[in-house]
């Protein structure tokens, strides 16, 4: 992308936004100038003022876009810090989540196109810098590399109030590596299971003497096979940042990213039947690859965007953000069919040759998304405002090429394969169907008010309304609108307890139309009541959380329980939980993070587990008079649950481990995830698949920061 075409829109994006929203959202806007704060970029602040040493942070913005400590929000959040990601040895962001309260971080098992995260039984919306990185599902868009990110936030629960769209899920933002004024410079090497090799780097520090001008460069070049036969996990990134701050009161950071991926689908679709059934031939092996040769899945991405802040005096602040990315993905891929007849996907009596269908396509998809708004801080008598005011905008556009080919038995091309002793052949498809070319736009304007009644009382009111707009070229355009609400309370700091309940909801443009009656699919809607309470000790760096929620949703699209391949809505759903997470330090050399998740639905919804557990500690510890020395072990437990009519999806307990030495310049570690090597499913749906974990990977690394 060259930049003469990149960085003039944002400008014209900026101004064309805002005269396309709706009166309403732009009387919000103008009010705004009478409100904002003190406070560093929202997503800055993070970064620059609000870093984290250890497990535990103080601080998050993806629950008010405003960085406020996180015993002071009347939400769950859960935030996985730098030095977590490390010590865990996190190879993408899906590992990242492994231990993160209320998530199913590989929902969908171990998937080279995208990070299969669930979060109380539903999908989220994944932003990186507070702002939307996908909109689609895999097809899209480009996984992001957790080396280039400096914390992940997890918000639990609906946040269309402040994000707009969104499922009841929640909100997964990736927060980027930021320009520092220290300077630091980082090298690293991992070689690892799957022949992985690695080479990663991250540079920062000041360009001028009186830090002016700040960078970060954060780069990684790898190498590497999977745990599928003939699938590879290669990767080009490149992700230089720029820092302006002529003054105290003013900041500009400008944000590149270059990215490259060359994989495939680990996703092989296999049945039932040699996996979690009995096969006469035995068991599948997980590195079993049924595809065509030259199979893939590779993807190219391009963005460029802005962090900007600047505070008028010490109550008003205004805000921000802008990305824009372009992305093309070129899949191609065989796989398997137990989807027509999930009782019988052979196409022999013995049992070995089954049925394949084929996707392919090239997508390419243009991205647009933008956020500013205004923070304020007064006083109305005894009632203490920060008071935020903003309007938001995004813009998708997909252009794609298709082609779904089917088995030769079922009349189309795609040949069947032996699972027990592939032969793999060569294999050209038809040509692609006409490109098809689809949109989407949002725009939303909100208003936020967290409020300190006292010393002791907090509420967090919001409202938002947005106007969406869904199409395909040549078909009729779906607009959709809603006004979405958010109201929390909190007691805070009653002996180190604050005790909170709040109510949120979300709202989802549903695209498409139920393939029988072909009547259009109505908006997804949602809502959750959450009660909870936080616990910080005095003078200890340890919190506990507690929650129990419950969701319901409207119009939300399950699998037909008539047919598995196709879709409907539901009419209302309702989901309720409980959750126990506890982070921080034990002890000055012992860290902790621990969870545990009980979740019901009421069957209408794609199973999830019932009971989730993880814990993982790291003791510091010395030899022989020498400091630097560090062990980490986790533990990680899954219940069984059954997807009818598939057989039940067993329970399962995985360990995770690590050893560190760290000599100040010099860090050595070695990460083995899956300890004992479990073979395990993460899910056997009804449909007629299963999808095999992650077996063990192990991983070493040496670093030198200089």
């Amino acid at each position: 992308m060259s930049r003469s075409r990149l960085f003039p829109a944002p400008l014209a994006l900026s101004i064309a936004f805002s005269l396309s929203a709706p009166v309403h959202a732009a009387d919000l806007a103008e009010a705004a100038d009478g409100a904002a704060d003190p406070q560093a970029t929202t997503l800055d602040h993070i970064v620059v003022q609000g870093q984290s040493i250890g497990y535990k942070a103080d601080t998050a913005t993806t629950a008010t876009k405003t960085d406020t400590p996180i015993s002071e929000t009347p939400q769950a959040i859960t935030v996985v810090t730098r030095e977590r990601m490390t010590d865990q040895g996190a190879q993408n962001v899906q590992d990242a989540l492994n231990y993160a309260a209320g998530v199913r971080s590989d929902a969908y098992g171990l998937d080279s196109r995208t990070d299969s995260v669930l979060i109380r039984g539903s999908s989220p919306q994944e932003y990186l810098d507070g702002l939307r990185s996908s909109f689609n599902y895999y097809t899209s868009t480009a996984r992001t590399d957790p080396f280039m990110l400096e914390r992940i936030e997890v918000l639990r629960g609906p946040a269309s109030m402040l994000f707009g769209q969104g499922s009841t899920a929640g909100v997964v933002n990736m927060v980027s590596k930021r320009p520092q004024a220290q300077t630091r410079r980082e090298i690293g090497v991992q070689l690892g299971s799957f022949e992985r090799r690695q080479l990663n780097a991250d540079f920062t520090g000041a360009l001028t003497d009186d830090g002016t001008w700040l960078y970060r460069i954060v780069g990684v070049y790898r190498d590497s096979e999977t745990q599928v036969d003939q699938v590879d996990d290669d990767r080009r990134l490149i992700a230089p940042s720029l820092t302006w701050k002529p003054s105290d009161d003013t900041t500009l950071t400008l944000q590149l990213r270059w990215q490259q991926d060359r994989t495939g689908s680990t996703s092989q679709f296999f049945g039932w039947s040699g996996l979690i059934a009995p096969n006469p031939n035995g068991r599948i092996p997980a590195d079993r690859y049924i595809g065509n040769p030259g199979d893939h899945y590779d993807t190219d991405r391009t963005s460029a965007g802005w962090q900007f802040e600047h505070r008028f005096n010490e109550n008003w602040t205004i805000r921000q953000s802008f990305r824009a990315a372009r992305n093309k993905v070129d899949y191609a891929s065989a796989y398997g069919d137990p989807f027509t007849d999930p009782s019988n996907p052979f196409v022999d009596p013995r049992q070995r040759v089954i049925r394949r269908e084929g996707w392919f396509a090239n997508t390419n998809v243009r991205m647009q998304n933008i956020d500013q708004h205004v923070e304020g801080l007064f006083k109305t008598g005894a009632i203490a405002h920060q008071l935020l005011v903003g309007l938001d905008a995004a813009r998708f556009k997909q252009d794609e090429q298709q082609l779904f080919e089917s088995a030769e038995d079922r009349g189309g091309t795609m040949p069947a394969i032996d699972i027990f002793n592939p032969v793999y052949l060569p294999h050209t498809p038809p040509p692609f169907e006409p490109a098809v070319k689809s949109s989407q736009r949002q725009v939303g304007a909100y208003l936020q008010d967290q409020m300190h009644i006292g010393d002791h009382w907090i509420v967090v009111a919001g409202l938002r309304h947005d106007r969406a707009k869904n199409g395909r070229v040549g078909e009729r355009t779906e607009e959709s609108s809603a006004t979405t609400k958010r109201l929390g309370v909190m007691f805070h700091d009653w002996a180190g307890w604050s005790p909170y309940v709040s109510y949120s909801e979300s709202f989802t443009p549903v695209a498409g139309a139920n393939a029988i009656t072909g009547a259009r699919y109505k908006p997804q809607k949602g809502e959750q009541i959450e009660a909870g309470v936080k616990f910080e000790p005095a003078g200890r760096d340890l919190s506990f959380t507690a929650a129990t929620y419950e969701l319901r949703e409207e119009n939300r699209l399950v699998a037909d329980p008539a047919n598995p391949n196709t879709n409907v809505q539901t009419g209302k759903t309702k989901v309720s939980g409980v959750e126990f997470e506890l982070t921080g330090k034990v002890t000055s050399s012992f860290d902790i993070t621990a969870h545990y998740n009980y979740l019901d639905n009421d069957k209408q919804l794609e199973a999830t587990p019932r009971h989730q557990a993880a814990v993982w500690g790291k003791q510091r510890f010395s030899v022989a008079g020498r400091d630097g020395f560090a062990a980490g072990l986790g533990l990680r437990y899954m219940s069984a649950f059954d997807s009818p009519p598939s057989p039940t999806t067993p329970s399962v307990t995985l360990a995770d481990a690590m050893v560190s030495f760290d000599t100040g310049a010099w860090r050595w570690a070695l990460n083995v995830n899956n300890l004992t090597d479990k073979r395990y499913f993460s899910i056997c749906m009804g449909r007629g698949d299963c999808w095999f974990g992650a077996r063990r990977t192990i991983g070493l690394s040496a670093t030198f920061t200089f």
